[in-house]
Formats: structure tokens, sequence, C-alpha cells
């Protein structure tokens, strides 16, 4: 089956050698037939009408499309890579992977940040566009875990960069971080919510 670019038919060849058939594309397809999307509630009661703040539908597209600049550090990156393989597939969540800072919109800071990585630290977070958030995840990232007070490992990332969400454990397992992203996307969305709320209080106050 070959499909020419420049014409709308799509080349059908035979297998006995003799000259194939041109058939349009779509050609055969009635309205009703193969998989047809379910009846939506909002078709039922308020039908091509829906009433939002601007602020609260880029927060739900934020929080639905999270892509993590992945930062594994120690054994915590080992639980990170769980959750976001096949069995807890954190994909689902839409939170993806991406080896770019410049595209990322979550660090996820996985095991222990020693001082010589705090600068490398520092210029990925400097370079992930706004808006972005940092969920530090284990002991080690929080506040330094077994190796608090040692001469060469930093007390918590949040020295370094903020941090929005705190995954504790030793380290935690993958349902933990998952966790930690359902937080993190309830941050983005209360806080879009509050943004709007603090603008508007602000905004009748000059009027006043």
């Amino acid at each position: 089956m070959e499909i020419d670019e420049n014409s709308p038919n799509i080349h059908i060849p035979r297998l006995d050698g003799f000259t194939g058939i041109e058939k349009p594309l779509g050609a055969g397809y009635e309205p009703g037939q193969g998989n047809n999307p379910a009846d939506s509630v909002f078709n039922r009661v308020l039908p091509n009408a829906l009433t939002a703040k601007s602020d609260e539908l880029f927060a739900l597209a934020r929080k639905s499309s999270l892509w993590t600049l992945s930062f594994g550090l120690a054994c915590c990156a080992i639980e990170m890579i769980s959750a976001h393989a096949s069995h807890h597939d954190l994909d689902r969540f839409g939170v993806v992977t991406w080896p770019s800072p410049r595209q990322a919109d979550v660090m996820i800071v996985a095991g222990t940040v020693v001082k010589k990585m705090a600068d490398p630290i520092k210029l990925l977070y400097e370079q992930m566009p706004d808006p972005k958030w940092v969920i530090a995840m284990g002991s080690c990232a929080t506040n330094g875990g077994p190796y608090y007070k040692s001469y060469s490992v930093v007390m918590g990332v949040d020295h370094l960069i903020p941090v929005d969400v705190y995954v504790p454990g030793c380290p935690p397992r993958p349902e933990a971080l998952i966790y930690g992203v359902m937080q993190l996307q309830e941050k983005i969305k209360n806080d879009a919510k509050r943004s709007f709320d603090e603008g508007s209080l602000h905004h009748n106050y000059e009027e006043q």
C-alpha cells in the first residue's frame, strides 16, 4: 500500500503482478462507523460552552503535561526510574522525562547533592523556562539524609534552589514519588486560583 503525498488517492498493489487499483482516501467511510467517542456530560448539560478563568485553564494544561528534568544522583534515581517504568507508568499522569532543561517544567532531584554538584544544579535550574517547579526526592535531597553534617554534602537542595514538594524516604518508593507529583499538580492548580483571587483583591483595592 502506497500513499502519494501529492495526490488524495491511495495505491493498493495486487499480489498477482497485475496493475493495482487507485482508491481515494476515506472512500467507503460512513459516519457512525469505527471508534466513536462517548457522550460527553458537558454536551448534555451545557452544550458547546465552558466558563473558566484563563489562569486556571493554563494551570490545567501545565499540571497535565509536566516534563521532568530527571536529575538522578544516587540510589533514589533507581526508584525514580521504576516510577517511570511499565509497572507504575508515570506517563499516565502526563509526566514525561526530558533530557534538556530548556523544555523541562519540573526538576526532580533524586539523590545525594554533594557540593561539587551545586553549581551544575543551579545552572540547569536557571536554564529551565518559567514557570518551573522542583521536587526533592529522598532524605538526601531533603536534608542531607544519612550524610547529615558531612563535609562534602549539601544539607538539602533547598539551600541551592527553591523546592516545591518534598518526598521523604531513604529511598522513597515509586508510589511516594507519584504521590509527590500529584501534590505538585494540586499546588499548580491552587496557585493559579490564588493568584487570580489576589489579583482581583489588589485591583479592587486600587479602584477604591
